[in-house]
């Protein structure tokens, strides 16, 4: 699968936006990582470390991560935790 230059663009400042909330996943023993990148802005996130099987990761993706993102890039459309 290729990736296209608008998908990568918008990799790119994803990646930005979610080094604004990546300390904080850090300090508990997590990380975030960006599976994929649509053309049409659906994300898909993978919870990594001690993130993965938190209770809270729905409210960590959601009040941080996601807030994040759609703030930082809102041609986001959908974002997926996998």
């Amino acid at each position: 699968m290729t990736t296209s230059t608008k998908a990568e663009e918008l990799r790119a400042r994803i990646e930005k936006a979610l080094d604004i909330v990546r300390p904080y996943l850090e300090q508990d023993g997590g990380n975030v990582d960006v599976m994929n990148v649509s053309d049409d802005g659906v994300v898909e996130l993978q919870l990594q470390g001690a993130c993965s099987g938190c209770p809270s990761s729905v409210m960590t993706l959601a009040a941080g991560i996601e807030r994040v993102i759609r703030e930082e890039v809102p041609e986001v459309t959908e974002i997926i935790t996998v």
